[in-house]
Parts: structure tokens; C-alpha cells; sequence
């Protein structure tokens, strides 16, 4: 894994931990986003490039608002999936 991707996966696991939801750290450094396509309702931040942490909220269905927009505000917990580089399959 490397010593730099442990030290940023522990600072965003830190992150994660450390809010009440999931729009706490959704401006934090580590670039929080939702995924698309075949990814649709998981979620991403970055570690090292081109590696991110994928994880998926604990709360099924995920809150959405009247528009089908997640809610971040209402998600309290997520789970981790992987560490993977993702891009280009």
C-alpha cells in the first residue's frame, strides 16, 4: 500500500470517524464525491493518485431529497468497500 496512501487512508478513515455526517467532511481535503455510472451510490475521496477510498452509506435507501439528490446532511454512516484506482474501466 505504501507509506503515503496509509497515512492519507488513516487521515480521511480520521475524517470519517470524526463527523456526525457525511457533510461534515464533504469540503474537507480528499475531494468526498459521489460516484456515477457503474458506481452509482458509492462514494469516493482521494488517497495517492490515482488510488481512492470507496465507500457506501449505511443507510438504505439513501436520503435523497425531492429532486433524487443525496442528502449528505442526513447520512450518519458509511462502509468501506476498497482502496482501488478506478479509472479507465
Amino acid at each position: 500500500m505504501g507509506a503515503f496512501r496509509a497515512k492519507l487512508f488513516h487521515r480521511r478513515l480520521g475524517d470519517l470517524l470524526n463527523a456526525e455526517t457525511l457533510e461534515d467532511v464533504r469540503y474537507l481535503p480528499g475531494k468526498y464525491h459521489e460516484l456515477i455510472g457503474d458506481r452509482k451510490g458509492q462514494w469516493a475521496c482521494d488517497l495517492d493518485q490515482p488510488y481512492r477510498m470507496i465507500f457506501v452509506p449505511h443507510e438504505k435507501p439513501v436520503p435523497t431529497n425531492q429532486h433524487g439528490v443525496s442528502e449528505w446532511n442526513q447520512i450518519r454512516g458509511v462502509i468501506i468497500l476498497e482502496i482501488a484506482d478506478y479509472h479507465g474501466k
